[in-house]
């Protein structure tokens, strides 16, 4: 049941992550192999940054053709349909949400297999939830979304540190996973829609 959810998961987090990178190429107004090639890497970015890490060789994507045929066909798809959702900016938000939750709680149980410590786990959530979108942002000469004072990096942490507070106090496993997932989605979206954001070392005058 385990490897199931964590096969669901990792298959709904690469195509949220290859969505949201055909829309943050159509705003920049790339040409077709250009948008391709920013899925690809939104989607992949991430989980091959940390399975380099732990050394889990070949990365996950390398093994089977399924992941990079998933991101085609997620691609391919949101390119066609990109008029009837309409609102590229809205929807790379929740995609890009959306995989972040996903792909934290992947990272973490990737941590937890290879027997890391919490704080090493939470380490590689983070990692494999948000370079996927830094990697899609220096490509697109964006400021990346970690490096801002926007709530993103801060999101999975929390996600994480949850999800080893809820492990020591024997919650449900089979719904633990599902739960850190909505707590980093909706984290990332009460922060905007409210506006939360880091503390920041410049005053306006600085900023301009």
């Amino acid at each position: 049941m385990k490897e199931e959810l964590l096969s669901l998961i990792d298959i709904l987090g690469t195509i949220t992550f290859a969505i949201s990178g055909v829309f943050a190429a159509i705003q920049k107004k790339l040409d077709l192999f250009g948008i391709l090639i920013i899925a690809f890497i939104t989607a992949i970015g991430g989980g091959t940054l940390r399975d380099m890490l732990i050394g889990d060789l070949p990365v996950s994507w390398m093994r089977s053709v399924t992941t990079p045929l998933l991101i085609l066909v997620s691609a391919v798809a949101a390119i066609l349909f990109r008029k009837i959702i309409g609102n590229f900016q809205q929807t790379l938000f929740v995609f890009d949400s959306l995989g972040l939750g996903f792909f934290t709680v992947l990272g973490i149980q990737k941590g937890i297999t290879f027997g890391f410590s919490p704080g090493i786990c939470i380490a590689i959530g983070t990692i494999s939830g948000c370079f996927g979108g830094v990697i899609r942002d220096i490509l697109l000469n964006n400021i990346p979304l970690i490096f801002r004072k926007e709530v993103y990096a801060t999101a999975c942490i929390l996600g994480g540190l949850i999800y080893f507070l809820l492990l020591k106090l024997d919650f449900n496993k089979n719904w633990l996973d599902v739960v850190i997932m909505a707590i980093v989605f909706l984290v990332r979206i009460l922060a905007v829609r409210f506006k939360w954001r880091i503390p920041g070392i410049y005053n306006d005058k600085m900023e301009m």
